[in-house]
């Protein structure tokens, strides 16, 4: 019987002995891509076992934000805080051993706050239902991530685990297509400067039993982002990281802290500090805008606008409202941030509005 484990910690040894340059990159690229092969295998093993139950999660208002981090970092006080619910909060851990939703109210906006039970070392490998928090993660618009001012250490260790259950935190994914095709080897195109040779770039694909296709590199890619493009089952979720419990160390070591993890915000959920400028951080990463609908002849609805996110077009909003709208759109009137002038007239549907914006739809 195959031991994947042992042969990926062999090959993570091999990696961690060789000085990583221009000269041993192509080799640095054929055991990145072994090592993504073997944990494929171990990912359809497990996946042939009887699965458990899992959580039961629905998503609901305008976004879905997670709470991730080591058990008893704050995030029950937090999720309290940031939305009023009532999950439990006590001084020792695994406390919430459920998934508890909160709904924050900022902006007009009703943004879905999820406490997950913490996470711990081995989560992708199924450890303390890691699996199920991590597959929640996969569907959110947005985690925050946690770390215990007396525990640093826990920010790399939490990354790893994302890293190796397919997550990519705060990451784009690559303008990058892999055509495959019945003959005529491996054709490499870009259309950007690139880190990696050609000759690096094959030797990936054909690891990752890919012989005959048509590439086209759009953005700069690394060896590990060319093996997720490749690979076609990552997530890519923005990320706030957070330092709480902010109260129980020193200015100097927050400082230190800051440093080290380089989080977004330092926070006291017990103390309150810093909750609102949290808020904002939560607002803005998600991207979200508020659009103001006015009907014809009447004053705009300042009360209820509509959410939505940002590189929304009026096409967008019509399809949002009613799925015939498209089709009898004439033309659309819009006051704000995104009109040359007030009262604008615009007759295109693929004009993108923007955050404030009023608008009022004619159709046929």
């Amino acid at each position: 019987m195959v031991d994947y484990e042992a042969k990926i910690k062999e090959l993570e040894d091999e990696m961690r002995k060789t000085q990583y340059n221009k000269a041993t990159e192509h080799h640095f690229g054929v055991v990145k891509a072994k090592i993504a092969k073997l944990r494929e295998s171990i990912e359809k093993k497990q996946a042939s076992k009887k699965k458990g139950e899992g959580f039961s999660v629905k998503k609901s208002g305008d976004a879905t934000v997670v709470l991730l981090g080591f058990p008893s970092v704050g995030k029950s006080t937090l999720l309290n805080v940031l939305t009023g619910a009532k999950s439990a909060v006590a001084a020792y851990e695994f406390t919430t051993l459920d998934v508890i939703p909160g709904v924050l109210l900022y902006k007009h906006a009703k943004i879905q706050v999820l406490d997950m039970p913490g996470i711990i070392e081995g989560a992708s490998k199924g450890k303390g239902r890691g699996r199920e928090i991590l597959s929640i993660l996969r569907n959110s618009d947005l985690m925050i991530i946690l770390i215990d001012a007396l525990h640093p250490e826990h920010y790399d260790k939490i990354m790893r685990e994302l890293f190796d259950a397919g997550i990519r935190a705060n990451q784009e994914k690559p303008d990058v297509t892999v055509k495959k095709k019945p003959r005529g080897g491996l054709s490499i195109g870009s259309t950007v400067p690139q880190v990696l040779d050609n000759k690096t770039v094959i030797s990936v694909l054909r690891e990752m039993n890919i012989n005959n296709a048509d590439v086209v590199l759009r953005s700069k890619v690394n060896i590990d982002q060319l093996i997720d493009v490749i690979e076609g089952n990552r997530s890519y979720v923005p990320a706030i990281t957070i330092i709480a419990k902010a109260d129980l160390v020193s200015k100097e070591e927050l400082l230190k802290l800051a440093e080290q993890v380089e989080p977004d915000l330092i926070i006291s959920a017990e103390k309150r500090e810093n909750i609102e400028e949290l808020k904002e951080v939560i607002y803005s990463k998600l991207k979200l805008i508020r659009i103001f609908l006015k009907d014809v002849n009447k004053k705009a609805d300042m009360e209820e606008p509509l959410i939505m996110r940002k590189g929304t077009k009026i096409e967008d909003v019509c399809n949002r409202l009613h799925r015939g709208f498209l089709k009898r759109f004439r033309y659309a009137r819009i006051w704000g941030p995104s009109a040359k002038f007030e009262g604008q007239v615009m007759k295109r549907v693929d004009k993108e509005l923007r955050d404030g914006d009023v608008l009022e739809i004619h159709l046929s």
